[in-house]
């Protein structure tokens, strides 16, 4: 397996990963601008990117993502439940596809919280082992912090989403998987952000002060008491990020 992190604008981790033998790759969160930066690692591993996946529509900034997989072929991906909301056709993600790059294998996790097509992506490298080595968690798990519930308008529910989501999905991995999320400080996408850009499922438990909280009642009150402001310009990314 390869696999690069890429740090962006807006204080932004896109992802590209895959499998180098047998020239497979996947581009995530790519942000508008960068779409060159993936096609160069692309070429330089001597692979071809099948899938370009957007863990949700997103709202801190361009993505990149539809643009890159003009330019490659490539399966431009989303969940299935942005069919009502995208101007444009898009490859739609299910919870529990397994998404295949040579071998490297993606599990997709549906994980509504932050918004709700979110998703989350677990990495298998077959030739280690059969368990997940890493989870890229996007909007929905930052090293140090949780998701903010609130974008969508609802708050209230979406915050008891993101609770079933982190305990139903991720903090059921084994503690020595890998994290690595959407945003790194700097980020308006949630609050006490770290600036290490990965952790460990275990770690998180240990020190996420969202995760310390097991009652969901309890949690949905942590979590909506101090909502950050929403990001610059929110509707107008968004309204580029959906239109065809």
């Amino acid at each position: 397996m390869f696999f690069k992190q890429l740090a962006s604008k807006e204080s932004s981790l896109s992802y590209f990963f895959g499998c180098g033998t047998l020239g497979k790759a996947i581009a995530v969160d790519v942000v508008a601008g960068d779409e060159a930066w993936f096609i160069e690692e692309a070429s330089k591993a001597q692979v071809t990117i099948s899938h370009i996946i957007d863990t949700h529509i997103h709202a801190d900034h361009y993505s990149g993502g539809r643009k890159l997989a003009e330019m490659t072929g490539a399966h431009y991906c989303l969940h299935e439940s942005d069919a009502a909301v995208v101007q444009f056709p898009f490859h739609p993600l299910h919870d529990g596809d397994v998404i295949e790059a040579g071998n490297v294998v993606a599990s997709v996790l549906h994980t509504p919280g932050h918004t709700m097509d979110s998703v989350c992506l677990a990495v298998t490298d077959k030739r280690r082992g059969d368990q997940p080595w890493f989870v890229i968690t996007g909007d929905t798990l930052f090293v140090g912090s949780v998701g903010r519930p609130d974008l969508a308008g609802r708050e209230q529910e979406m915050a008891g989403m993101l609770f079933d989501s982190l305990h139903t999905k991720l903090l059921s991995l084994p503690n020595e998987t890998e994290i690595f999320p959407g945003h790194q400080a700097g980020s308006a996408c949630g609050a006490g952000i770290s600036g290490k850009p990965s952790s460990t499922i275990g770690f998180e438990k240990r020190f996420n002060p969202g995760l310390h909280i097991s009652d969901r009642d309890e949690f949905v009150r942590h979590l909506t008491g101090e909502i950050p402001p929403r990001p610059a310009d929110m509707d107008k990314m968004v309204a580029a990020n959906i239109s065809a």
